[in-house]
Formats: C-alpha cells, structure tokens, sequence
C-alpha cells in the first residue's frame, strides 16, 4: 500500500497542467516553475513533467493561434493549460505515418478529456474533447513555411515574435533565419564536461571517478559528451563526484579564448551560477606544469548578492587547478573597494566578463526568453554591458587579457558594444586580439561571442 506522502507526489500530466496554467497567468520562468515540483518528483515521470511544460512554451504560439481559430472565448486556466498540452502532444506527433499519428491523436483526446474531467469538470471535458478533435486535424494539415513566407507566418509556425524574426533576417539572410527558428524549436541535447583529475596534495588519498557509462557518447567536441535520455540514474554519481559537468560546448569558447596560465590572477565577472569558473580552474588543472612555473595564481569569482550566490559556491567547491575566493559586490558600485576589503588584488592578469544579455543565442534551452524579450531590450542591454565592460577594464593589468563575452548572437550585444568601448578613452588603452561567434545553425551547439582585448604594457 502507498504511504500518503507518496500517494501525494502527481504524475506528470496534471503537474504539468498546473505549472502551465501558472506560466499562463504569471509568465513565470520556466526553470524557476520547474523548480517548484517536490523532490520526490523524479526519474521518468519528473521528465515527462519537464518535457510537456517546456514543449507548450516552446510551441506556444503556434498552439495558441490554431486554438485562437477553434474557441471563441479563452477557458479558465486548467482547461486552457489541457489544450495547450494536448496540443503540443499532437506536434510531437506530427511527423508519425498517418495511420500510427491517427490511433497515437485518439490516445491523447482520450487522455486529456479524462484528466480534464478529474482537474476542471465534465462540462470543460467536454470542451476539450470538442476542440482537441479539430485541433488534430488542424496541425495534421499543417506544413511549415518557406523561408520567403512573411514574417508573420513565420512567427505563428515557429512560434517566435515576428519583430525578432525581421531582426534576423536583416542580420543573416532569410534563409539562416529559418535555419534559426528551427534550431530553436528542436529540444536542446544535454552535453556533459568531463573533468580532469586535479593534482592532489601528496599526503591526500587518491581521487576516484566512477566509469564513463555507455549512455554518455563522445560528441565532435573534445571532452564533451551527449547524455542519452532516460539515463539519468547513470549520470547522477558522476556529478556528485565531480567527475563530469554538465555544459553547453558554446560553454567553453569565452575560457579556450582567455586561455587562463598557471600563475595567473583571474578575475570572473559575473560569474554565477560559475559553471565558467569552474572551466577556469579544470583549465588550468589540464595544463602542464613546466619546471620554471610561478605560483598557483588565483581565481576571484564575483557576482551580485542573491539566490544565484548558492550555486556559485557550489561550483567553486569543486574547483581544482588554482585556489579560489567568492566576492559578492556590485560590479558597477562597490567592486574595487570590496576587494581591498577582502585583501584580494584589484588588477588581474585575465579578466572574464560573462554579461547578462538577451540569451538569443541559447533559445534552445531557455524556451520562455522569445515570450519576455521586447525590442527596447536590444537598447538596454547594450547601454549596461558597455558599463560593465569600462568596469571590468578597471580591472585589467598592464598587459593583461580582458574576454567579453555574451551568450547573444545580435550585434547590438556584441560588435555594436565593442566598437563602442574601443571609441571610448578607457578603449584607448586596449587592443583587440581575437574574437569568436557561434551562430547555432552553424556550429551546432548554443550560439554567443566571446571577444579577446589586451591592455597595453
């Protein structure tokens, strides 16, 4: 018999349609949704939950439209979550034969008219079942449009703002903007980092890592790996151990362009939740040690004070390569003074700065940014990372390296803003080295850029 604690953990579908229907009244984060499920939700059905509420988001518009020309009023939120998740369940479907799409169609109607009669009443089950019958028919027929179709169109298939969609084509082609949008609108692969081993002190016990298991297979990207769905049992200890991270390959672009040396002070700005921290500190453990090499070096690791901070610490737990400190200041008010309160240096040899930005470059992961951007945002952004960039420059040794870096793929966010500071008279003082662009439709991971300045001795 089930204990009542447990007889109180939902299944996957009516959680689902909980956490939607308060993303449809509050435009929550998804993650910060996700987060709210009880921790005794896991495995599959906790997958299942996470994979129906980030498909509505991702498909949203789209879904939304195609209900928009089936139901005069909008229901309550319950039922209106039921038919957003039928119909992201019929998408999942649509590429299927059309006999197994058509007995697969009947299985969700059944389904979510049942659930709908449980979580809302008869009445509005017989709503869902009304609606969700054409609605099959409706997406069945539906083909996606050419990349010369209107932006419009475009934006009501791919479920993407049509301003952000004109943004893209101007910038890249109509033909890469479609490259673009159906990128977005494919589920992101999870990619684990393997770790090395770090340099233990000679009187410590040997470090072990459990075995790679066959559910994380080699990607085209040197020390990644792809993690299998349904595997995740399999994945859990080589995280608690620290023998793998999970992280994008886009993750490793800002830090190879750094290239951090044993000896260096280095400064990370913006650092939570410190995923790049810790790339700092593996890459440093990964480099040999040559026999007329400096001292260790440091790692300062910054952020604002808040929730974030918890996870940073986490992260720098684990550092390996360089011992590590922790500083919450304001990068723009307080930093140079906290500094000194801490006794850690003010000048770096490199400094990494990770702005905040956009996030279009990472859609793919972060389903619910198309719905929150606004256009002005490309005017907003741009203004504080230019600030933060003066600020990190501060901080910069002569002859050290300073790597901007944004996980945007817009030019506002990333040559507009370099451009900007090299006009300026702290610009005068330092020269571009390098830089790099993913764009995702290209090289295959989350897209961003990551630029390389040097401060003149």
């Amino acid at each position: 018999m089930n204990s009542p604690a447990a007889a109180a953990i939902p299944t996957a579908w009516p959680a689902a349609i909980r956490l939607i229907g308060r993303w449809i009244d509050r435009r929550e984060r998804s993650d910060v949704l996700l987060d709210t499920l009880p921790r005794q939700f896991s495995g599959p059905e906790r997958a299942r939950c996470q994979n129906l509420v980030l498909g509505v988001v991702r498909h949203y518009g789209r879904i939304e439209s195609a209900l928009g020309r089936l139901v005069a009023h909008r229901p309550r939120h319950t039922t209106h979550a039921a038919l957003l998740t039928a119909g992201f369940e019929l998408i999942e479907i649509s590429n299927r034969s059309p006999g197994e799409r058509a007995a697969r169609a009947a299985k969700i109607v059944h389904h979510a008219v049942a659930r709908t009669k449980d979580l809302a009443s008869p009445a509005e089950a017989r709503l869902v079942n009304a609606v969700i019958r054409r609605l099959s028919r409706q997406i069945a027929e539906e083909t996606a449009p050419p990349s010369g179709a209107s932006a419009e169109s475009l934006a009501e298939y791919y479920s993407h703002p049509a301003w952000l969609i004109q943004s893209w084509r101007s910038q890249f082609g109509a033909e890469a903007a479609l490259w673009l949008l159906e990128w977005n609108q494919r589920p992101a692969p999870v990619y684990a980092r393997l770790r090395p081993v770090a340099p233990l002190p000679p009187d410590a016990s040997p470090r072990t890592f459990p075995a790679i298991p066959d559910s994380l297979k080699p990607s085209r990207w040197p020390g990644f790996l792809e993690v299998e769905s349904g595997h995740w049992g399999e994945v859990e200890p080589l995280l608690k151990s620290g023998a793998i991270y999970l992280q994008d390959p886009a993750g490793r672009l800002p830090v190879d362009l750094l290239a951090p040396q044993r000896g260096d002070n280095v400064l990370d700005l913006c650092a939570a939740p410190g995923g790049k921290s810790l790339l700092i500190t593996d890459f440093v453990a990964a480099t040999p040690v040559p026999s007329d090499a400096p001292g260790k070096g440091l790692l300062v690791a910054v952020d604002l004070p808040g929730p974030r901070i918890d996870r940073l610490r986490e992260n720098l737990s684990r550092a390996a390569g360089l011992p590590v400190a922790l500083v919450q200041a304001n990068i723009l008010k307080n930093l140079v003074p906290v500094l000194r309160e801490h006794r850690l240096p003010t000048v770096y040899d490199a400094v990494l700065l990770d702005v905040p930005c956009s996030n279009t470059g990472v859609m793919r992961h972060r389903v619910d940014v198309k719905w929150r951007l606004q256009p002005g945002d490309f005017k907003k952004h741009p203004r504080q990372q230019l600030s933060l960039l003066h600020a990190a420059a501060r901080c910069v040794a002569p002859g050290g390296r300073l790597v901007y870096s944004t996980c945007s793929i817009d030019a506002e966010e990333n040559e507009h803003v370099i451009a900007a500071f090299f006009t300026s008279r702290a610009g005068e003082a330092f020269e571009s080295v390098s830089s790099i662009a993913s764009r995702p439709w290209e090289t295959g991971h989350d897209g961003g850029a990551a630029f390389l300045l040097r401060k003149k001795p």
